[in-house]
């Protein structure tokens, strides 16, 4: 029988595929957003915190608000406060508007993450893991193919402000689409929990996992997975054009190479989790391919190396935070709301403070220094996902 929702789940992973356009848009318009505000490219970065404020401050109360109101009114709320965003951007006649209706995007973004997950694992109760992962691999379809629209509107020397214009129409129509499509039950879904949690099954462990050790390094994993492709998106466009002396349209393509290695994370990862390699594994490996991409990226300025490095970088950094969630369920699995709340919050952190240390960065040191920045966060993610393997071993009995 077709499942019900398959019309919800389009809507949904429409939503995400924009999502995935806007999470770049401001990194790769940031010299005519200087230019129309007057302002720096460390203000333009600016915004970007403030995308994370107000995701920040929505998601002490979307996720609650959704279990008790349901997952619609959220999902078509979000497109509809998107649209406050994309419309508003380019037509800002100042920097206090702009950041204001930056806050906005970063709330449609809670809402959105506060009705979809729930509404796909609803849906889809068999198969929740790959509609989640769906999720992620609309978002980086989404990053990958902007860059070819900003150039085709760029070739044509026409106002950078239709691209915002397009992604607001298709918000428009897809916020009316999810408005008269069939969501789940939530209060069905949650009553079937409770029956099953009438029966706990105990997780085994060899001994009693610590808070302050590994619960704590896995929180700080959200922040840094969060912060390493944070500071790609933002500052590669500017990297390309200031550093490596690329046209506006080919620095803004470095992101596409960048999202299509996303893309092939979020597939690989879909494929080969947990039956060739463990979660644990990759949290510690990826960092290092990043950390390598970066360094060729800013030490080998050669063309096919630069386009490889973007490519890797967004490979090594896909996905990540997602792991990092699935782990610390896997130490605390009693609390899984509470527990999962801790990682999003610190990965929300870094919406807001990276921006804010890049942007300080970008006009003490220049880009260069912006990027080896980033490097050291990598360094910090390896050896804190050291740790949480070490104490992974200790603490949960694997089954052969």
């Amino acid at each position: 029988m077709k499942n019900p929702f398959i019309k919800m789940a389009t809507g949904l992973y429409i939503s995400y595929f924009i999502l995935g356009m806007i999470n770049i848009i401001i990194g790769s318009n940031m010299e005519n957003l200087s230019n129309q505000l007057n302002t720096s490219a460390s203000g333009i970065s600016y915004l970007v915190s403030a995308i994370g404020i107000g995701k920040l401050v929505s998601l002490f109360f979307a996720g609650r608000l959704s279990d008790k109101l349901g997952r619609k009114p959220f999902v078509v709320s979000a497109s509809f406060i998107y649209l406050i965003f994309l419309i508003g951007i380019p037509l800002a006649p100042n920097y206090t508007l702009a950041f204001i209706f930056a806050v906005c995007a970063g709330i449609a973004n809670s809402f959105l993450d506060a009705g979809t997950y729930p509404a796909l694992i609803e849906a889809f109760q068999k198969k929740a893991g790959s509609a989640t992962v769906l999720v992620k691999a609309f978002v980086s379809i989404g990053a990958a193919l902007l860059p070819f629209i900003m150039a085709f509107f760029i070739a044509r020397d026409m106002f950078y402000g239709y691209t915002f214009f397009l992604m607001a129409a298709v918000y428009l129509v897809n916020g009316f689409f999810l408005l008269k499509v069939s969501f789940p039950d939530h209060k069905a879904q949650s009553q079937t929990q409770n029956d099953k949690q009438a029966v706990p099954v105990q997780q085994q462990f060899l001994s009693k996992p610590k808070f302050a050790q590994e619960g704590l390094a896995v929180i700080l994993l959200g922040f840094t997975s969060t912060a390493l492709f944070m500071l790609v998106q933002v500052w590669l466009p500017n990297f390309g054009q200031d550093v490596l002396g690329l046209t506006q349209a080919k620095a803004v393509q470095l992101l596409s190479y960048y999202s299509i290695g996303s893309l092939v994370s979020v597939i690989l990862l879909a494929v080969l989790l947990n039956k060739v390699i463990k979660p644990i594994t990759v949290m510690i490996i990826y960092p290092v391919i990043a950390a390598l991409s970066l360094l060729s990226l800013i030490y080998i300025q050669q063309p096919f190396i630069t386009v490889l490095s973007a490519f890797f970088i967004g490979l090594s950094t896909a996905g990540v935070f997602q792991l990092a969630m699935t782990i610390i369920t896997e130490f605390f699995p009693a609390n899984k709301g509470t527990i999962t709340s801790y990682v999003n919050i610190a990965g929300s952190s870094a919406f807001i403070i990276i921006p804010f240390i890049t942007g300080i960065i970008s006009k003490s040191a220049g880009l260069t220094a912006v990027f080896l920045f980033d490097v050291a966060i990598a360094a910090v993610s390896i050896l804190l996902a050291v740790f949480v393997a070490y104490r992974y071993k200790k603490v949960i009995k694997v089954s052969n």
